[in-house]
């Protein structure tokens, strides 16, 4: 399969979807328990491993074509799965926004 700065997008919003609803899930079956250490370190694993999960969606290609010497491929790469991703996060803040 090859990749590119469209499925690299869409991967990053599925991702951030599939997160919100673990959390969602998580939410409602501690909702009235009180926060603990663990939630904490939850909370910052989660947090590493999304950053994680984001580099290697928005950087692994680029940087590919950069060891290849390919510049400014590497950066067209990167603005368009840039640019993709933010016409999708402003298209998800409308739809939120007229609800």
């Amino acid at each position: 399969m090859k990749w590119n700065p469209f499925i690299n997008a869409i991967a990053a919003t599925a991702y951030i979807g599939a997160v919100v609803l673990f959390m969602h899930f998580i939410e409602s079956l501690r909702h009235d328990t009180p926060d603990t250490l663990l939630d904490g370190m939850g909370v910052i694993s989660l947090l590493v491993f999304s950053a994680a999960v984001m580099a290697f969606l928005f950087f692994y290609q680029p940087a590919l074509r950069l060891i290849e010497n390919k510049k400014a491929e590497a950066v067209s790469y990167f603005l368009k799965t840039l640019g993709i991703f933010g016409v999708i996060t402003v298209a998800v803040l409308t739809l939120v926004s007229i609800q």
